[in-house]
């Protein structure tokens, strides 16, 4: 159980590490965030699709599970909406490390869900988490709606991470994989065929923002998404969002070799930002030690 524990979470490292690197793709690709959220779904929707055909999965469900990641898919689909936004206003470094207000925000929500206390060691850390947020942006300012876009992003992304935290102990995760991105294209569609989104030349793309655009959906979203969803089944859905602060180590350095000047951030954004790495680290020790406690405790009550 250990094992299978610890090899989840170095899977949930290496998708937080593909999820640092949808945020450079969102710099580089020239669309705005909605048409950018909607072709990527959309593109996953068809790559997950063509991997149920190869697999020979059903594509049946039930009609709870269609009201559930119907709402899903639009909270999934205005999550990353926002997140693309604060990219577009910011920077990769700004809006990801505002986004590790996740931590905070799931500490207050998974308990109403799993209907269990609020533990305060949950809160002590998300706490820490806003307090390196308020040493970056004190000396930050200039990025304030970036901020106040990755802020709702991350709500809605820890909303989110909760609500699958639930679906996978009933559902398939490619399933709620597949259907939570096709309501969500189809809730972006709807969106843009209402506010006169779809003109003559929205789908007339340079060749390059489909090369990105193909590598953001099939590795960074039909891959990761399922791969997120499926290690649910093993970590909490606070230990998710608390690993996902490291998306912003991982992106800064990456945007930093990438972009060079337009990433450096003053020396306080850096100290900010190692605080939320610290919290990270001491959430994993933590967890793992009272882990480690707690299966020594089971053998010994199978001994007596």
């Amino acid at each position: 159980m250990l094992e299978n524990k610890l090899k989840n979470y170095l899977l949930l490292h290496l998708i937080v590490f593909i999820w640092g690197f949808t945020a450079i793709l969102g710099a580089l690709i020239s669309l705005e965030a909605i048409p950018l959220v909607f072709f990527r779904m959309g593109l996953a929707v068809f790559f997950i699709f063509l991997f149920f055909l190869y697999k020979k999965k059903s594509f049946l469900l039930d009609k709870e599970g269609i009201v559930k990641f119907l709402i899903t898919g639009i909270i999934i689909a205005t999550h990353w909406i926002f997140f693309f936004k604060a990219i577009k206003v910011s920077n990769v470094s700004v809006a990801l490390v505002t986004m590790s207000t996740g931590a905070f925000f799931t500490s207050l929500i998974e308990p109403v869900f799993f209907r269990r206390r609020i533990k305060l060691l949950e809160i002590v850390l998300g706490l820490l988490v806003i307090a390196g947020l308020y040493i970056i942006f004190n000396f930050e300012s200039q990025y304030q709606l970036g901020i106040l876009y990755a802020l709702i992003s991350s709500f809605l992304g820890s909303l989110f991470a909760v609500f699958n935290g639930l679906f996978v102990k009933k559902y398939d995760a490619n399933s709620i994989s597949l259907y939570q991105l096709f309501f969500g294209t189809v809730f972006v569609a709807i969106y843009l065929f209402f506010s006169n989104g779809f003109s003559s030349t929205f789908f007339i793309i340079p060749t390059m923002d489909w090369v990105y655009l193909a590598i953001l959906s099939s590795v960074c979203t039909a891959y990761a998404f399922i791969a997120s969803v499926k290690v649910m089944k093993f970590l909490s859905p606070y230990t998710v969002m608390l690993t996902i602060n490291l998306e912003p180590i991982y992106a800064i350095i990456l945007a930093l070799i990438i972009f060079g000047e337009k990433e450096k951030m003053n020396p306080a954004f850096y100290f900010g930002a190692l605080i939320v790495f610290g919290v990270v680290l001491a959430n994993g020790v933590i967890k793992n030690k009272a882990t480690i406690k707690q299966k020594f405790q089971d053998r010994k009550k199978l001994k007596k």
